[in-house]
């Protein structure tokens, strides 16, 4: 890829991490849709109480030095090799804690069966652990392909396991051996795709460079994850476990549509946003990019999800799931706006400026916290409505953060994404009371997509009629070269 422009490696990489996360996504709904028609709400909830503990450690093993090698001026071959050794030793350290304090962990939450469990499943740290230089590597030269496919196959092969293992009445287990499977058919793939070999010289004095701004990426990315699953632990420690999973099968909706535009956007922003950083001006029109075609596609996605949400559950996984489904539209709300939240954070770690991003995070953690504690007693939906609703406001502070490093103002903001998000708001609305009369829950479910994307993009095709052309131009130019490529 060094032979391409700047705008040629921003559309590949959208390209390919949009057709990754499609994909993806299209795949774990399909999975997904069989492993809850088998599964109970318990057994979902019982592996989702311990998915914190998981991100947390992984977050620790990798310690942030993913991004610090992709805006590391130049990264040489002790770089990835010091991470590759730290990452190793820190996953089976970590490992080796938590699995003492699986038995403290079942007790916080009351379930015994949660500690050979817990000892499973962090069994992924150790394998992640050795694929984290890899993941780097791929990461820092925009190998967003080689990185999809390597997913993709890790996706079809552990799906493919869990679900055989539910049928043969595995109950969460199934959930389990899927996740850790996933780990270590990815980390395998990314072995093959990257050409970086690790060599025997344990010299950890790359390190201390990186560590200054790795270690505030850190603590950022373990208040981030405790910061998404706020809601799982608290639901766990002060609710019953079927609620837990009702609030775990409405994330896992939310996310896998939110992450095709999350991971689309994660998998070029940095490193392009980090390759403009000395030109201002410049980085400032590739960020206004980067945000229209965002919001292009996540107000639609996000608002279109959450007034199919009932159909959508009651078709693929039955009415025993409708519990989930005013949680589902409530995150959908927020998961229309996460994209954005990504992308801004991104711009800050290109410009250097960790110390912001960490404490951005880390006094939403605290807001979060306070806020939930504080509401919990009205139950389970004002928790979620205020989860939400805290985030999106949120989106002020980190513009605040933006506007001083490139000199964004909030009005440009808002006419960067106030014709999306009106549009996508006004269309889904429209859409929804229209159709509402409607029995046959397919029939609306079809329709509703059908018209929601109709008459959504017609409008921003007329409105935005520039951006939708270079956007299509883009992706087709995308497609002609590899066509070319493969001839």
């Amino acid at each position: 890829m060094g032979g391409k422009t700047l705008k040629e490696k921003t559309a590949t990489g959208l390209f390919w991490g949009g057709v990754s996360n499609t994909l993806q996504q299209v795949l774990s709904l399909l999975l997904g849709v069989f492993l809850a028609r088998i599964l109970e709400r318990e057994e979902y909830g019982m592996v989702g109480m311990l998915t914190i503990f998981s991100l947390i450690a992984n977050s620790l093993q990798e310690s942030g030095f993913t991004s610090a090698l992709a805006i590391k001026k130049e990264a040489k071959h002790k770089d990835f090799n010091a991470v590759f050794w730290f990452s190793l030793l820190m996953g089976v350290t970590l490992y080796l804690l938590l699995f003492l304090l699986a038995p403290f962990i079942s007790q916080f939450y009351g379930i015994p069966e949660l500690t050979p469990l817990a000892r499973f499943i962090f069994l992924g740290l150790v394998l992640s652990s050795i694929g984290t230089a890899q993941s780097a590597y791929l990461f820092r030269h925009l190998m967003v392909k080689e990185k999809a496919i390597a997913q993709i196959i890790g996706l079809i092969i552990s799906g493919t396991l869990g679900l055989s293992l539910a049928v043969l009445g595995f109950s969460y287990w199934s959930l389990a051996i899927q996740a850790v499977t996933y780990v270590g058919v990815v980390t395998l793939l990314f072995w093959w795709f990257s050409p970086w070999r690790p060599s025997l010289n344990l010299n950890f004095q790359p390190l201390r460079k990186m560590f200054s701004f790795s270690s505030k990426v850190l603590l950022t990315n373990i208040f981030n994850h405790i910061n998404n699953n706020i809601l799982t632990v608290l639901l766990g420690r002060l609710f019953a476990v079927d609620k837990v999973g009702d609030y775990t099968q409405a994330s896992k909706w939310n996310n896998m549509s939110s992450f095709v535009i999350i991971n689309m956007v994660n998998g070029v922003a940095q490193p392009v946003l980090a390759e403009a950083s000395e030109e201002k001006e410049r980085q400032k029109r590739v960020f206004r990019k980067m945000l229209q075609f965002t919001v292009f596609l996540s107000f639609p996605a996000m608002f279109g999800l959450s007034i199919v949400a009932e159909e959508l559950i009651v078709l693929t996984i039955t009415a025993k799931w409708l519990p989930s489904v005013p949680l589902l539209q409530m995150l959908c709300i927020w998961g229309a706006f996460a994209p954005i939240a990504h992308l801004y954070s991104h711009l800050i770690i290109s410009k250097g400026k960790s110390t912001i991003y960490m404490w951005s995070v880390l006094m939403l953690g605290v807001a979060q916290m306070v806020l939930l504690l504080f509401v919990y007693s009205y139950g389970i939906r004002v928790m979620v409505a205020s989860f939400v609703l805290l985030n999106i406001s949120w989106l002020i502070v980190w513009h605040y953060f933006v506007q001083k490093e490139i000199s964004y103002s909030f009005w440009e903001a808002i006419k960067d994404i106030s014709s999306f998000l009106l549009t996508a708001g006004l269309v889904m609305t429209l859409v929804f009371y229209v159709t509402q009369p409607l029995d046959s829950l397919l029939f609306k479910l079809i329709l509703r997509i059908l018209m929601g994307a109709t008459i959504y993009l017609s409008i921003i095709y007329i409105l935005k009629k520039e951006l939708v052309l270079e956007i299509v131009n883009g992706l087709l130019k995308i497609g002609f070269k590899k066509k070319n490529t493969t001839d």
